[in-house]
């Protein structure tokens, strides 16, 4: 069976699903296409900065938005002994863009931006397989044996797309050298009410509030890519690793049941040269994922939709506005790439020595300088950011 629409969305992730928001509020033809059965949101939490509710408050969905999310005002980043190695001013860089900075759950807001879409627009089950390029549509195939017409392709699928490693065979994830564990638990007993990362010889360990009086939690540990040694790693496995951190490190662990256990290899893409490809875009993690350092992977998810539905809302035919989004999008999200990749290795060395000399450097040095990367990514407004080219 095809089908045909305007706009094809490929993915119901952050990106996809507001993409579709987006779309619908400015009367534009759509459909989505999500290859699971049903829209859950997998993972735990991640961070709203500032940019996202900015790029939110421009597509109209930021003040609902603000209502499931845990407003943070710092994030500090601690050595295992619990003293601060580094105490970002997010507070007075959010000023920037006059919005604060949230912790949300995935799940929450997942569910929260499918509800607002017309389900006639949406299709689940779907996986897209290929894509074929013509001179003034584009045809999709999916793994179910149905095909898609659409004038314009919205490639939206993640880091693992299968349309974006067709346009780019040699752009397959890469491994950022460490695993990482995920869970949410319930906050009543721990009390928690700030963020928190932790710095030490057997890995890392971050920590926030959520709303409903949750906490979401991440562990990252050097290993293997896809190691069998950590397959069926249990809670207890995670309190022996970091016995000799502070708490409440042990005590979240403890409040942590094993089916709750959500693990994953951390990886990226390194950065492409090309977002636009005639009649298809690409956007969000597909165009460039990113490792979770910065933040920064939902946050520029958003500024891609709010960039592109600019773009369209000039009027430009949409090919152009395409080649506009890349020129905009480009050094931005490479820069992001590669400050997070970078901060995540230093971040999980685990030779002594040079943590030492790592934990003091960051204490001696001025704090200007150890948020120079905050600073770069917030101080500058990205709906006014124009392509370097000429």
């Amino acid at each position: 069976m095809e089908t045909s629409s305007e706009f094809a969305i490929i993915g119901g992730g952050v990106c996809g699903l507001t993409t579709a928001i987006a779309l619908q509020n400015i009367n534009r033809d759509f459909h989505l296409f999500e290859k699971t059965p049903s829209i859950k949101g997998i993972g735990a939490g991640f961070g709203l900065a500032a940019n996202a509710m900015q790029a939110l408050h421009y597509l109209g969905l930021s003040d609902e938005i603000k209502k499931i999310g845990y407003p943070v005002n710092s994030y500090a980043i601690l050595d295992q002994h619990g003293g601060i190695l580094v105490d970002p001013d997010t507070a007075s860089l959010s000023q920037r863009y006059q919005q604060e900075n949230y912790i949300i759950h995935r799940a929450d807001l997942h569910q929260h931006l499918f509800s607002k879409i017309k389900t006639t627009q949406i299709s689940l089950g779907a996986q897209a397989t290929h894509v074929k390029q013509m001179s003034d549509y584009v045809l999709v195939y999916f793994d179910n044996g149905n095909s898609h017409k659409c004038k314009y392709l919205l490639v939206t699928d993640g880091i693992r797309s299968a349309l974006r490693t067709q346009l780019l065979p040699d752009s397959t994830p890469r491994y950022a050298g460490y695993t990482c564990w995920r869970a949410t638990i319930d906050n009543s007993t721990i009390q928690l009410d700030k963020g928190t990362e932790t710095w030490g010889n057997k890995g890392r360990f971050g920590m926030s509030p959520l709303i409903n009086n949750r906490i979401y939690w991440y562990a990252c540990i050097n290993a293997e890519a896809n190691s069998s040694k950590y397959k069926d790693f249990t809670t207890q496995n995670l309190i022996d690793n970091f016995s000799n951190y502070h708490q409440p490190i042990t005590e979240i662990l403890k409040q942590t049941r094993d089916e709750d256990l959500i693990w994953t290899d951390i990886a990226d893409i390194k950065p492409l040269t090309r977002f636009a490809f005639n009649q298809i875009l690409l956007m969000g993690d597909a165009a460039h994922a990113t490792t979770p350092n910065m933040g920064q992977g939902a946050c520029q998810a958003l500024e891609d939709v709010a960039i592109l539905i600019q773009e369209i809302k000039q009027n430009k035919d949409v090919r152009q506005a395409f080649r506009s989004f890349e020129q905009r999008r480009m050094s931005r999200t490479r820069y992001i790439t590669q400050t997070s990749k970078l901060i995540g290795e230093v971040g999980q060395w685990d030779n002594n020595f040079l943590i030492f000399l790592r934990n003091n450097l960051l204490k001696i040095v001025p704090s200007k300088w150890n948020q120079r990367s905050l600073n770069n990514l917030l101080e500058k407004d990205f709906m006014t950011l124009k392509s370097n080219k000429k």
